[in-house]
């Protein structure tokens, strides 16, 4: 098969089910694995040059609706007649689905079950202890300054959250996505503030952003707020690295409960899937 992926999230469901190669084109975003270095460039997710993708000649466009803008992308591709599915996933069960179907498009759906079974056997094993916690943190993850967007009630960081020890700051909120303010989420009170600027590498965002706001010394003093810089690719993108991403904070808010979080854990267990 000739695939071609417009989404990173996508581009890296196809690696975890060993379909790397079968890769001809990739959006400018996708930059996991190493492997699509060399790979044609379409343009940004939300602007995708059509005519360099048609001109490919794929037998299956992966497309994506888990940001808003992406629309338009599969309009043109109907309207083209390209083959094309369409993921949209908001939970990590949703993920899951999708690497199923995945799966059973592209002949694979023994590596599909494969690395479900490991995402569902790494939540459960994460869910048990998060279920022995007492002392549950209130995290906000913050996906961009200003205006303040933040995950709500209807998206995978809720559940992650919840599967690290802690609860979503704006679990209340019945969206996928809030714009909020700032003194909103002083009210809130948060134990833990996750930065995790969408489209921002992690070495770019300052810590000092934060505490230059009104209200941090209060957050500081009261709460003892603690701010960690948390990776866009591990806890923004619905692909089974969101794994990685909930060992990660678990390890940060409740260390003592967790196991060890080591920046190497992403592939090894992704060796172990390859080789089981």
């Amino acid at each position: 098969m000739r695939i071609i992926s417009i989404c990173p999230s996508n581009t890296e469901l196809l690696h975890f089910l060993g379909l790397t190669s079968k890769l001809v084109g990739v959006d400018d975003f996708s930059d996991w694995p190493i492997e699509i270095e060399k790979l044609p460039r379409l343009g940004p997710d939300l602007s995708i040059n059509m005519d360099k993708l048609q001109s490919l000649e794929p037998d299956l466009v992966l497309a994506s609706l888990s940001v808003p803008g992406m629309e338009k992308n599969i309009e043109e591709l109907e309207r083209r007649s390209i083959p094309h599915v369409v993921y949209n996933p908001q939970s990590l069960t949703d993920i899951q689905n999708d690497l199923l179907d995945l799966g059973k498009r592209t002949n694979n759906l023994s590596e599909a079950r494969k690395v479900s079974e490991w995402m569902e056997n790494e939540i459960i094993q994460y869910e048990a202890i998060s279920n022995t916690i007492k002392n549950r943190k209130k995290v906000y993850f913050e996906w961009w300054p200003k205006p303040v967007f933040t995950p709500g009630k209807v998206n995978w960081l809720t559940e992650i959250a919840y599967l690290a020890g802690g609860e979503n700051s704006f679990r209340d909120v019945e969206l996928a996505s809030v714009q909020t303010s700032w003194e909103d989420v002083v009210n809130r009170k948060p134990d833990i503030i996750g930065m995790v600027w969408v489209g921002v590498k992690t070495e770019k965002m300052q810590i000092s952003h934060i505490k230059k706001r009104e209200g941090w010394d209060q957050l500081e003093a009261s709460v003892c707020t603690k701010i960690f810089k948390l990776e866009e690719a591990l806890f923004c993108r619905p692909s089974p690295r969101l794994i990685i991403g909930m060992k990660r904070l678990a390890a940060l808010v409740h260390p003592h409960n967790y196991p060890a979080f080591l920046p190497e854990e992403e592939e090894i267990y992704i060796k172990k899937l390859q080789v089981t």
